[in-house]
């Protein structure tokens, strides 16, 4: 009998599988995207060195206050534009996108849209 992999199984297969492409350097970090049903994450990684440069997340109350909901498009509209501004700040101007395995659609491409807004390029 053969199983089923879950949602959440087949979105980790499609983002290792894009991971074997799109890696982080120090001229261009990655732009990871990750959400989750009650909060949306993002993260710009040297992957050469490990270490994860700016971040930015719902959870955070900075980007969460005056927030209707924590999942919708207008918080990952917020969450772009925060780790956009303090990309810039920190001396980054172009990143790759890396869509974490899910959809670009929703959230994950307003969170992108916000992000080139705010000045990085990808």
């Amino acid at each position: 009998m053969i199983l089923k992999d879950s949602k959440s199984e087949r979105r980790v297969k499609r983002h290792r599988r894009l991971r074997k492409k799109v890696v982080g350097t120090v001229a261009r970090p990655r732009l990871a995207v990750f959400r989750s049903l009650h909060h949306t994450y993002a993260q710009v990684i040297d992957d050469s060195t490990g270490h994860t440069l700016v971040a930015a997340s719902t959870r955070e109350k900075a980007v969460a206050d005056g927030l209707e909901s924590l999942t919708n498009a207008s918080a990952a509209e917020k969450i772009g534009t925060t780790v956009g501004e303090r990309a810039k700040a920190a001396g980054i101007s172009a990143v790759v996108f890396d869509a974490g395995g899910y959809k670009y659609h929703g959230r994950v491409k307003t969170l992108a849209d916000a992000a080139r807004g705010a000045g990085l390029e990808f």
